[in-house]
């Protein structure tokens, strides 16, 4: 049998491991030299860029240069196009929603009241009871009571006094809901409390634009003045340091004369006050008999709004009542009690005052009572209410002011009420004066507060006869008032 020849044949080819590993290397070698290539293109091409930065546009070619400057043109004026835009929609959004809140306010049902404005009579020991008039000695309005029948248990000669506090009525775009909200919050305490007189211790209006939606704090002002209009109670205010804002279109004295001071609010007695002490809305108001007896006074006074350079209020800087202010109160007194003593009468005229930023003695009283367990101590006598600021804290004017060592010294004025702290609506004697927040109404300037309902309602004051006074809360949305006498258990 034939055999074949062996053959040696050189064996090229390679195993599949080596096959994969030559692959691998020739893998390699082409993504480092992609990127090579890659690195080389990015940095001709920032060399590119560079070189293009480098040209200026006063260098390029007109064609160029007119191109550019039509986009830029194009850009700038969309940019400017939706702002105003944007302010358009909000200026119609803005007057639909105040306009409405304007006819909600003037439809509201009139609470009444049971005085009626007259001349100043010829004989102020022989007044016609339930009166109001001005007095042109005292430069004062007058509001005269029935003279106290001892055979009756009601004391005829009471006046109900409604304070209000922080109304903030931002009516603009973005308050519509909320000032509705506070209309209804004002008119139905209005009604619940039947006053004879409605104090508002400042803030009605909020002009800040991320919130209200404008800066025009007349609209504000005058929505407030509709609606107390339509209620037909008699009414006045104090400033408080949101009413004009630096920001805000009106001062306190455009306010005045735009608004406050204007004949068609038929129940406004708000006066502007001495010109030449500081601050506007320094009124004095009194309360008598038709025998003449001055039985109260009141004292309206304007606390002011920022200091130290806090133009915008982020530091809480709060002014005081300035210096020529409490001179003019203290005069006041000695006018009023020499008045009273002219007629047949004591010369001892017991008063109220209101303003809007609390005098620093309500944190030295509240922190007196915390310190002693949230009891009474020698000085300070709880009657209801808390500090529901965080921290229990108040935010008072300076604490250089002088008022309350005036009003300590005159021994006139037996009780003060203020605003400006939401939260704060405790009612408590410092040595021998009664300090009092006002339930605020606030569902705008807070944030979140719209939700709350515990803080919000007025304070109802009734003066007497014989010079003394009761005070009570009156909430607006709440029946349950125990937690109002928190610390009342000693």
């Amino acid at each position: 049998m034939a055999k074949k020849n062996d053959v040696t044949v050189e064996n090229t080819s390679a195993t599949p491991s080596e096959e994969k590993t030559r692959k691998k290397g020739k893998n390699a070698n082409e993504i480092a030299a992609s990127d090579d290539t890659e690195t080389s293109k990015t940095v001709a091409s920032d060399e590119t860029k560079k070189k293009k930065k480098r040209v200026k546009r006063k260098d390029l070619p007109p064609e160029e240069r007119k191109r550019l400057l039509k986009r830029d043109l194009i850009i700038t004026g969309s940019v400017l196009g939706a702002v105003l835009l944007f302010f358009i929609i909000l200026v119609i959004v803005s007057a639909v929603g105040t306009n409405a809140n304007f006819k909600k306010a003037a439809a509201m049902a009139k609470v009444g009241t049971r005085f009626t404005q007259a001349e100043t009579p010829a004989y102020k020991t022989s007044a016609e009871q339930n009166t109001l008039f001005w007095d042109d000695e005292l430069n004062c309005y007058t509001f005269v009571t029935p003279d106290d029948d001892p055979s009756t248990p009601e004391d005829e000669s009471e006046l109900r006094i409604l304070q209000l506090t922080d109304i903030h009525i931002g009516a603009g775009a973005f308050s519509t809901k909320k000032d509705a909200w506070a209309i209804e919050a004002v008119a139905e305490t209005v009604r619940k409390a039947k006053p004879d007189l409605v104090v508002v211790t400042g803030d009605v209006a909020y002009p800040v634009p991320f919130q209200a939606g404008t800066f025009n704090n007349q609209k504000e002002a005058e929505l407030f003045a509709t609606l107390m209009d339509s209620l037909g109670v008699y009414w006045t205010m104090t400033f408080g340091n949101h009413d004009t804002e630096i920001y805000s279109l009106y001062t306190r004295e455009e306010i005045v004369e735009k608004v406050y001071t204007q004949n068609k609010w038929k129940y406004c007695i708000f006066t502007e006050g001495p010109s030449n002490i500081d601050g506007k809305g320094n009124q004095l108001i009194n309360v008598q008999k038709t025998n003449g007896e001055i039985t109260q006074s009141l004292y309206l006074v304007d606390s002011h709004s920022y200091t130290d350079g806090d133009y915008f209020g982020v530091a809480w800087k709060y002014d005081k009542i300035h210096d020529n202010q409490v001179a003019w109160y203290a005069d006041c007194v000695k006018k009023v009690n020499d008045e009273n003593v002219s007629r047949g009468f004591t010369g001892d005229v017991k008063s109220l005052m209101f303003f809007h930023i609390p005098l620093v003695q309500f944190q030295t009283a509240w922190d007196e009572f915390v310190a002693n367990d949230h009891k009474n101590t020698e000085n300070v006598t709880y009657y209801y209410g808390v500090a529901g600021e965080k921290g229990e804290k108040c935010y008072p004017g300076k604490a250089d002011g002088i008022m309350f060592d005036k009003i300590l010294e005159l021994g006139s004025t037996k009780g003060v009420f203020c605003g400006h702290d939401h939260y704060n609506n405790f009612s408590i004697d410092y040595k021998g004066v009664r300090l009092t927040y006002g339930m605020s109404i606030d569902y705008l300037a807070y944030p979140g507060i719209y939700k709350k309902t515990a803080q919000r309602g007025g304070t109802l004051i009734v003066t007497k006869g014989d010079g003394s006074f009761d005070v009570s809360p009156l909430a607006y949305q709440i029946s349950d008032m125990s937690y109002m006498y928190e610390y009342h258990k000693q």
